[in-house]
Formats: structure tokens, C-alpha cells, sequence
């Protein structure tokens, strides 16, 4: 399996006509039993896989392109593309392939796929007569060649027929040969003919036409015929531009031969493709599809061919570091670095991974940040072009990169700020660079592509990165316009507007409102990181100053930036906005903007209505307490009467509340008062038995000693009550009149409390010795004091 001249790639063509690389392995042609014929067996040389497996059928039409290619098509709309290392095996395979189907090894196709009708016109005629006859190559006889090439296009067959005589006589050599006759007799119908014939030609798709007519003697001249389009007065000049204009610069000379001829060879057929022909129509889409696929090989080619010398993109990336080297010769070698990163895009992704890392490993990030701080234009544009191929592909190698670089004293040699001062900087009116820059920088701190990475930990560490090194940079400009003076928070409220440094340059706005569209980004994806940073520089404050910004737009950016926040239905954020009285700009935009009906009037609006619908409650309260009588008169939409609305049954829901809470308390008054009475009666009937018994027996010291007992007796059965009640009958008035005979308040002291006081001391003193019970009649009071305010909480 070692033998290279096997070993291919396998491609399938996709939907988008972009061929997509199936791996790489060895070929071989065997019989299947499965499949009942010879087939095509492709194994990957990395596990011995089976990557291919096609049974070559007699009626398939198979291609050989440039020497080392082999294209079919299988079923409906599936096309199959062998690349191989070396013409040898290309060549085996191929006869292999005719062989079974019985062709001869030399022609390029086997069969064109032909419609019935022309099965059946062609179906007489003899396998001899395979070959269409050309009228002689002279001067008098080219409207006939144009006529017959031009009437060949609509039948394949016929297409084919002709592409195999042109190759059998080195035909087109010779039409070459006519065209720089017919030019130097300036004869403009010949050569109007030969622009018909040559285009034509092109039509067929014919990889072994191209290889004739692209080749190093003959491509000029396709050109030069490809210049006198009948339908211009004057001839167009390419070759001028191909030879003298358009030069091909070796930033580090290229020893390969046969690489150098390569990238030639393609930037001319792209030319072709791309400016000398016109877009096919529709019935002629696929005529070059052939050409496509040519160039794409030969980008792929040429990528690996330079990706495989080590020492050539060593070269390249020492000198683009290397401080010695010039502006000039730097400029070269960042335009060939773009080219090369360009033409990487031809890749399949596997191959690509490797050319990404291959430039990562030969330090393409830190080259990147000594040219993008370069004051030439044109080569930082070039340096954003790499620098977006790299995020596309990788944004986490980028952030690697990013976090692993030594923390400067000063922030500014990061690459992400080298990043948004590039942004910040960009001089184009317009903004493009800048444009393209913040997409760039919101890729990088999207966490939707932070979580498919490997390290968990990604998404805290490179967002707490960029909020404490690069988000103060990001956020200087819109600090900076925003600025106004201190003393106009001591302005009344609804006197005058704050007139801020509030910035008028279009360009300015422009830049602002790019950079409060990746502020609303983070505010949407990063919520603790941004949340803080607003918090403690009062951002949103700064940004609602925009409102007062002539340009309608950058109004409504800053209008989409506090939309978002409350969207969020945060609390943090809306008592944050309840502070800072940050609804006033927000509404004066709104009284200001009058009675006109725009996209200003409506986005402010909607920010209310989103407000009233969700029922944000501590929002709606601000609103309505401060601004409600400015809104009042509002009356074209229902939002603000709305909002009203929502505030009234706000504020009758928490008196109704408040109503319950005062009904309990009342009712609980009564069931307590009802409770105590019971004990009162309790006490009274134990009053009136002592002071009887004191009567009976006052004179008797034993007889007092009985009472006594009994009266110990009595006391312990009321323990309870006396024990738990004690700190209640401290709270109850003297005893009622009804006990004491006089009705005197002081006797009643006298005749009830002193006897009585020996008792229930004696009472207790007996029931003290469990130390809980203290714990228990102040568990008790806690419960009775806190029940009033928890029954409210319960009934909501």
C-alpha cells in the first residue's frame, strides 16, 4: 500500500458545486461479487477504511482531467472526483476503466450522457465516424469554423465529437497561429471570427483542451482572440494588463519551477473566468463548469506545494516579524500571506485545519499585531482580511492567543485592543472596516461559540479578560461624547434639557452606533460582566445622553441599549433606573419629537408597552408617581392610560391588603380579649373562695395552717393557668368590685392581693424546677407578637 502512484484523494461535488474532499487512500480495481463487476476500491491509508466503492458500469461516462483526475457521475446530480499523486497511476486506473467498457485508452471521455432523440439519430452510424470534419485552418474558411463550433453547443455529442478532433490535428495551435496573422493585417472580421472560435472552444469543457490552450505558448494568444468581442467598437487590453500591469512579485523567491509556472497559469484562467468572458446565461451555466473545477485543483495544488516548504513560509513569517525589514517589502509579504489565506478557502476542512495551525505554529497572530498598528492603510486592511480568516476559523485559538499574551504595562499592545483602535481609527466615511472589525470582535466574545470548546473554564476567563483590559477601550469613544458638565443634575426636572458635547459628525455617530450595537450584544449574552460595568459607570446613563443626538439613528441605538436592559426584567438593573431618574431622557425624546408619527416615536412607545404588558411593577410605580402628568395628555395609543391603569389596581390591591391585615388584627384583639375574660372569671372565683376562707378561720392558727394546704391544694391544680398566665394577669386590671365588700380599689389590694400573693408564689415555686418553662412563656409572647404580621403574608 506504500506505492504512490495509487494513492488519491476522493472528492464528491455538493450542493453548492463546491467539491468537498473525502479523504485520502490507495485505489485498486476488483471484481465484487456484491456488485457483480469490476469496481473502483478506494481504502483510507490512515486505518485501511473503505472510502470508495463503485462498480464501473458500461453506461457511466468517466473524464480524464489534466493528466491526474478522473471525474464521473453516479445516480442523480452525484459526482465523484479521483485526484491522483502521479500520472502512472491515473493512467492505470483509466485503462482499467475503458477496458471494462471497451473504449480506447486515448480519448479523455468514455461516453457523453445523450438524450433518446439523439441515441436514436446516432445510432446508425458506425464507431468509425467518431470524429467531426474540421474545413482546413486558413484565413477564408474562418466564418466556417465559427459557424461549425457555435452549432456543436447544443448537442453533447457533437460537443465531444469536435473536442476529439481538435486535439487529433493540433488544431488549435494552428487557429493561434492565424490570430497573430489577422493581427498583423489588422483584419477585424478574422479576427472577430477567431473571438467566436476561441469562446466557443472554451464551451466545449474540455480539461484536455484546457490543457492546450492554457499552457505557457498558447495562453496569451487565447487571450489576444478573446479581446476583439464583435459586440465592442474597440478591442479590449488584457494582455496589456496580464504583461505590464498586473505583476507577479516573489516576496521570497520561489525555487519550484514548476510552482512558480502553477500560480501563473491560475491567476490568468481566474482572469479569464472572472473579467475576459461574460456570465453565462442560464442555458450556458454549466458549460464551464470544467474551468471551475480546473482552478480549483490548481489552488489546492498550490497550496500544498507551499505549505509543504517549510523553509519558504518560515522565510516569510521571520521577515514579516523582523523590525529590520521596510515598509515596502512588508506591505508584499502581507499581500501574499492574504492571497495565500484566500486561497486556503479552496480546502476541504480537514486540509484547512492543518493550514490554519500550521500558520498559527509559525506565529501568524503576533505578525498580526505589529502590522495592524502599521499606519499604512492598505496593509492593515489586508492584516483585518487575514485576521477575519482566522476567527471564522478558530475564534478560540484567537482567544488562546489573546490570554496567553504578557500583560503589558500598557493595555494597548494587546491584540484585541490593537483590534478596536483599528475600529475606533478607521478613516473610510463609511465605516467598512470598522464595520467588518465589530463583527469580528462580536464572534470573539460570543459564548455560543465559547461552549463547544474543550475548556470549560473559556467563557469566565476570557470574558473577565476583556471586561477588565479591553472594555474601557472599546467604550472611550462613547465616554467621551458623552461628557457634560456636573452641574446640570442641579437643573429642575422638566426645566431644560442637559445640552451635552453630543456628537454632530456623521462619522462619529456612525462609530457610536456601532459600538452601542456590541454593547447591546453584551448586554444580552453577558449578564454578570456587563451588568457590573454599568453599575459602576453609570453606562447607561451616558448612553441615554445620545438621545438628544440630532441623528435619529444613533437616538434609536441608545433607545435599543435601555430596551434590552429591561428586557432583561431585572431588578438590579430597574432600581438601578429608578435612581438615576433614567426614564427622564427617554420621555422628553418623546414630548420633544411632538406629534410626529416615526420610527423614534413608535420605538419609545413599544418600550412602554413592553413595560404595561409585562407588569413590571416597580417601573410602572416611577413612572406614573413622576411622569405621569406629562404623559397624560398622550392619548393617540393607549399606553400610558394603560400604564395608569396598572398602577391604580397596583395600589388598590395592597390596601385591600392592608384592610385584611387590619381585619386579623382586629379579630385576633377580640379572640384574645374573649380568652382572657375566661381566665378572669377563673381568678375571681379563686378570689372570693380565699377571702371566705380567711373569715372562717382567722382565728385559728391551725385552722390557717389547713386553709393554707388547702389553699396549696387549689393552687396546684390551677397551675397551669397561673404559671402560663402570669405575665397576662399582670396586664389585667384590679379585680372586679363585685369581690371586695367596700368597693374600695385600695381595700380590694389589701383584702385579695396580699392573701393571695403567699399562694400563688407558693404555686409557682413548686413548678419552677423544670427550666424550660421560662423558655416557653417567651416562646409564647414571641408567637403572639409576630402573629398579627404573618397572617397577612399567609392570606395573600
Amino acid at each position: 500500500m506504500s506505492d504512490t502512484r495509487r494513492r488519491v484523494k476522493v472528492y464528491t461535488l455538493n450542493e453548492d458545486r463546491q467539491w468537498d474532499d473525502r479523504g485520502t487512500g490507495h485505489v485498486s480495481s476488483t471484481f465484487v461479487e456484491r456488485l457483480k463487476g469490476i469496481s473502483l476500491l478506494v481504502r483510507a491509508e490512515s486505518d485501511g477504511s473503505l472510502l470508495l466503492e463503485s462498480k464501473i458500469s458500461p453506461n457511466t461516462a468517466y473524464q480524464k482531467q489534466q493528466d491526474t483526475l478522473i471525474v464521473w457521475s453516479e445516480a442523480d446530480n452525484y459526482d465523484l472526483a479521483l485526484s491522483f499523486q502521479e500520472k502512472a497511476g491515473c493512467d492505470e486506473i483509466w485503462e482499467k476503466i475503458c477496458q471494462v467498457q471497451g473504449k480506447d485508452p486515448a480519448l479523455d471521455i468514455t461516453q457523453d450522457p445523450i438524450d433518446e432523440s439523439e441515441e436514436e439519430r446516432f445510432e446508425e452510424i458506425p464507431e468509425t465516424s467518431h470524429l467531426v470534419e474540421l474545413p482546413p485552418c486558413e484565413l477564408s474558411r474562418l466564418e466556417e469554423i465559427a459557424d461549425l463550433v457555435t452549432s456543436v453547443l447544443s448537442s453533447p455529442i457533437r460537443r465531444e465529437k469536435l473536442a476529439l478532433a481538435l486535439m487529433s490535428e493540433g488544431y488549435i495551435k494552428k487557429l493561434l497561429g492565424l490570430f497573430r496573422v489577422c493581427e498583423d493585417l489588422d483584419n477585424r472580421e478574422g479576427l472577430h471570427h477567431l473571438y467566436e472560435i476561441v469562446r466557443g472552444v472554451l464551451f466545449l469543457n474540455k480539461a484536455a483542451l484546457f490543457e492546450v490552450m492554457f499552457s505557457d505558448d498558447c495562453i496569451m494568444d487565447v487571450v489576444g482572440c478573446l479581446e476583439y468581442d464583435p459586440a465592442l467598437v474597440q478591442p479590449k487590453r488584457h494582455r496589456e494588463f496580464l504583461t505590464k500591469t498586473a505583476k507577479f512579485k516573489e516576496v521570497i523567491p520561489i525555487t519550484d519551477s514548476e510552482l512558480r509556472q502553477k500560480i501563473h497559469q491560475t491567476y490568468r484562467v481566474q482572469y479569464i473566468q472572472d473579467i475576459i468572458l461574460p456570465t453565462p446565461s442560464v442555458f450556458e451555466e454549466n458549460f464551464l463548469s470544467t474551468l471551475t473545477s480546473f482552478i480549483f485543483f490548481n489552488k489546492v495544488e498550490i497550496v500544498s506545494m507551499l505549505q509543504e516548504d517549510e523553509k519558504f513560509l518560515t522565510e516569510v513569517f521571520a521577515q514579516l516579524t523582523d523590525e529590520a525589514t521596510d515598509d515596502s517589502k512588508r506591505r508584499e509579504l502581507v499581500n501574499f500571506v492574504k492571497e495565500f489565506c484566500a486561497f486556503s478557502q479552496t480546502l476541504q476542512p480537514q486540509n484547512r485545519d492543518a493550514f490554519f495551525k500550521t500558520l498559527a505554529n509559525l506565529g501568524i497572530l503576533p505578525a498580526l499585531e505589529i502590522v495592524m498598528g502599521m499606519d499604512d492603510l492598505q496593509v492593515r486592511a489586508a492584516a483585518t482580511d487575514i485576521f477575519s480568516y482566522l476567527v471564522e476559523f478558530s475564534p478560540s485559538m484567537v482567544r488562546e492567543f489573546v490570554m496567553q499574551e504578557p500583560q503589558q504595562t500598557d493595555d494597548d499592545v494587546l491584540l484585541i485592543n490593537v483590534v478596536i483602535k483599528q475600529m475606533i481609527c478607521d478613516s473610510d466615511p463609511e465605516l467598512g472596516g470598522a464595520v467588518q472589525l465589530m463583527g469580528l470582535l462580536r464572534t470573539l466574545i460570543d459564548p455560543e461559540n465559547m461552549l463547544a470548546s474543550t475548556n470549560k473554564t473559556e467563557k469566565t476567563e476570557f470574558l473577565s479578560f476583556f471586561y477588565k483590559y479591553c472594555m474601557h477601550v472599546l467604550t472611550a469613544p462613547l465616554l467621551a461624547n458623552t461628557a457634560h458638565d456636573k452641574n446640570s443634575k442641579d437643573l429642575q426636572e422638566g426645566s431644560t434639557k442637559i445640552n451635552p458635547v453630543c456628537p454632530d459628525n456623521f462619522q462619529t455617530a456612525q462609530l457610536l452606533a456601532l459600538i452601542l450595537e456590541l454593547l447591546t450584544f453584551c448586554v444580552e449574552h453577558h449578564t454578570y460582566h456587563i451588568k457590573t460595568y454599568i453599575m459602576n459607570k453609570d453606562l447607561l446613563r451616558r448612553v441615554l445622553v445620545l438621545m438628544n443626538s440630532k441623528h435619529t439613528f444613533l437616538a434609536l441605538c441608545a433607545l435599543r441599549f435601555m430596551r434590552r436592559i429591561i428586557g432583561l426584567k431585572d431588578e438590579y438593573y430597574n432600581r438601578y433606573i429608578i435612581k438615576g431618574n433614567l426614564f427622564e431622557p427617554v420621555i422628553n425624546a418623546l414630548l420633544d419629537n411632538g406629534t410626529r408619527y416615526n420610527l423614534l416615536n413608535s420605538a419609545i412607545i413599544e418600550l412602554f408597552e413592553f413595560i404595561k404588558v409585562e407588569d413590571i411593577k416597580s417601573l410602572i410605580a416611577h413612572i406614573v408617581d413622576n411622569f405621569y402628568k406629562a404623559l397624560e395628555s398622550i392619548e393617540y395609543v393607549q399606553t400610558f392610560k394603560g400604564l395608569k391603569g396598572r398602577y391604580e389596581q397596583e395600589k388598590d390591591r395592597q390596601s385591600q391588603r392592608l384592610n385584611r391585615y387590619r381585619r386579623d388584627a382586629r379579630s385576633l384583639d377580640e379572640d384574645e380579649e374573649l380568652w382572657f375574660n375566661d381566665d378572669d372569671e377563673d381568678d375571681d372565683g379563686e378570689a372570693v373562695e380565699k377571702s371566705r376562707m380567711e373569715d372562717d378561720f382567722a382565728d385559728s392558727y391551725g385552722k390557717y395552717m389547713e386553709a393554707k394546704k388547702v389553699s396549696d391544694i387549689a393552687g396546684a391544680a390551677n397551675g397551669a393557668n397561673g404559671a402560663n398566665n402570669n405575665g397576662k394577669a399582670a396586664a389585667i386590671p384590679p379585680a372586679s368590685p363585685v369581690v371586695t365588700p367596700n368597693n374600695s380599689p385600695t381595700s380590694s389590694v389589701k383584702t385579695v392581693a396580699l392573701p393571695a400573693t403567699p399562694v400563688v408564689k407558693t404555686a409557682l415555686v413548686g413548678l419552677v424546677d423544670y427550666p424550660d418553662d421560662e423558655d416557653e412563656e417567651e416562646e409564647d409572647e414571641e408567637e403572639e407578637e409576630q402573629s398579627p404580621r404573618k397572617r397577612p403574608r399567609l392570606s395573600s
